[in-house]
């Protein structure tokens, strides 16, 4: 059984220096992930990482495809994201506008675009079976807006910042009136979702969804003792740290939440799978 990452940190958005939407956090939080993973087992010749103007739409394709297509049943996979993330409207070829993506944005994403869930979707598609996968984002899943807040932890002060790009005004105004308009179910009916504070039950489900916050919250990056550190995955490679991966899925999310709420950040992780893979361990 192997154990590969892809992992992806981007600070820098194009173009190369300052100019972009950049964040402080993403590389430290890259760097954290990769680091924790190899606590965890991974070995690092299988650990490949893309951060800042190397972290282009082109090359995390490639690498996510590498990920997915060299692996066989029995190995543990991840695919980690830290960046800005939006929403972008989904409107077919008659123009009918049947849902709304969420969607990830590579360093280069205002020339090549961004990765829709739809784009990952059918990459996941061809997942072999007997691979787990856990898939993670740090990464804002709205598209209301952003907030800054000021906190503090352990005494220090936070000048925070919200890792989202705000939609395109075609695609803001479909989600601003989304409530209203009469779209397509995006989701099975054979799924049955859990009322509990963020696990999300979804039969069927390939892989396992590790998102820094809810669809209708911001994922926040701050200081964290002298460090831009991503909230989430602060805390989410603490526990991971403190167990050395030897934790299920369920436990690592509540976990992971406790220490987001004593932290006072204002985001609730959510987890998203099977009801089996969330009660495994992860990383097995």
């Amino acid at each position: 059984m192997a154990k590969k990452a892809v992992i992806v940190g981007i600070n820098d958005y194009a173009p190369i220096g300052i100019g972009g939407p950049d964040l402080n956090g993403c590389v430290n939080d890259a760097r954290d992930m990769a680091n924790t993973l190899v606590i965890c087992g991974f070995t690092p010749s299988n650990v490949r990482i893309l951060t800042n103007q190397n972290a282009t739409r082109a090359n995390m394709v490639s690498y996510l495809k590498w990920l997915i297509n060299e692996s066989v049943a029995g190995d543990s996979l991840v695919f980690y994201y830290s960046g800005h993330g939006t929403r972008v409207a989904n409107i077919g070829d008659d123009l009918e506008l049947d849902g709304l993506d969420e969607a990830i944005c590579p360093h280069d994403y205002a020339s090549a675009g961004v990765l829709r869930d739809d784009d990952f979707k059918s990459i996941f598609e061809t997942l072999k079976p007997g691979i787990n996968l856990d898939v993670i984002f740090d990464c804002c899943h709205s598209g209301t807006g952003t907030r800054k807040m000021n906190l503090e932890l352990e005494g220090f002060p936070l000048n925070e910042s919200p890792r989202f790009i705000p939609p395109m005004l075609e695609d803001e105004f479909y989600f601003n009136y989304s409530k209203d308009l009469e779209v397509k179910s995006t989701k099975k009916a054979s799924e049955s979702i859990m009322t509990t504070k963020s696990s999300i039950t979804v039969k069927g489900m390939n892989h396992v969804l590790w998102a820094g916050c809810k669809d209708n919250q911001v994922s926040m990056e701050g200081d964290v003792g002298g460090l831009t550190r991503g909230y989430f995955t602060y805390n989410f490679c603490k526990v991971l740290r403190a167990t050395s991966g030897n934790i299920t899925r369920k436990l690592l999310d509540a976990q992971t939440a406790n220490a987001l709420s004593v932290m006072g950040a204002a985001q609730t992780n959510q987890t998203e799978s099977t009801s089996v893979k969330l009660k495994q361990k992860i990383f097995i």
